[in-house]
Formats: C-alpha cells, sequence, structure tokens
C-alpha cells in the first residue's frame, strides 16, 4: 500500500472517495465544492492542510483519503492539526487502511512541529471508533456544538 500527499493527478481519484465521505454522513455539498476545497489545500499546503491518499500501489485503485487542517490550541498555546475526514472504501475496511493512514496523519504532523492531531466521529460509528481505539487514541469528553453563520 502507498500513502502520498494529494497532487493535481489525483484528484479524479479523490472526489468520488469525498462524495462517498460525505454520503455516509448524510451530507451532499456537490462534486464542484469539493474540487474547490481540495484546491485550496493543495494551493497553500503549509497554512490550511492537506489531504492524503491511500492506494493499493503507486498508480493503483485508491482505497481511502484523509484530510488534514492546521489550526491553532489556547489551551495547549501551538499549532494542532484537525483530522476532519477519514475515509475507507467499504472493500478495503479491515485491512489496516485506516490505520496507515493516521499514522501517515501523523508523522506529517510531527513534520510541521504540531503539538496534537485531533478528530471527531459520529457516536453511532462505531467501527471508527475501533480503529481510533485501536491506534491508542484518547477519547475527547468535549460536547461540540455548533451554529449557522
Amino acid at each position: 500500500m502507498i500513502i502520498a500527499e494529494v497532487g493535481e493527478e489525483d484528484l479524479a481519484d479523490l472526489l468520488p472517495l469525498m462524495a462517498a465521505y460525505c454520503e455516509f454522513y448524510g451530507a451532499a455539498p456537490g462534486a464542484d465544492s469539493l474540487l474547490a476545497l481540495s484546491r485550496t489545500l493543495l494551493d497553500d499546503p503549509e497554512h490550511e492542510g492537506m489531504q492524503l491518499i491511500a492506494r493499493r500501489r503507486e498508480n493503483g485503485d485508491a482505497l481511502g483519503f484523509a484530510t488534514l487542517y492546521w489550526t491553532w490550541s489556547t489551551l495547549r498555546a501551538g499549532r494542532i492539526a484537525v483530522m476532519n475526514d477519514l475515509y475507507v472504501t467499504p472493500e478495503a475496511r479491515g485491512t489496516g487502511v485506516g490505520g496507515e493512514l493516521i499514522q501517515a496523519c501523523r508523522l506529517r504532523c510531527r513534520e510541521r512541529g504540531m503539538s496534537r492531531l485531533e478528530w471527531r466521529t459520529a457516536p453511532d460509528n462505531v467501527r471508527a471508533q475501533r480503529l481510533y481505539d485501536s491506534v491508542d487514541a484518547q477519547r475527547s469528553e468535549w460536547i461540540d456544538y455548533g451554529l449557522e453563520p
């Protein structure tokens, strides 16, 4: 398996994975919006974030992706990364792709001096929670809120 930072040449394989991820969570932002998001990350990976893609082999079938966004934490007084997306195709689930994507995210965070890698999942996404528990991630006690602007 190969995990690489997404480049322009990966977008045709990445976008269907992003759409499937959105569908899993009941969202449909549209292909143009997903493409714009990916291009924003490609244009400024040092400030905005990055995406990683997992493939069976170099230039092989796309198996999954992860998206990292860089931000700040006042409580840590430093930069952190948020892994906002982690998706593995149904056929590749349980084969180690998710764990490898998390490890690749950790490496990118260390390379950039991030003090922490954080993410969230839905309370009913038990399969993902098993993966996260298996990589010794600490479950948060925080409760998320949100508002439409």
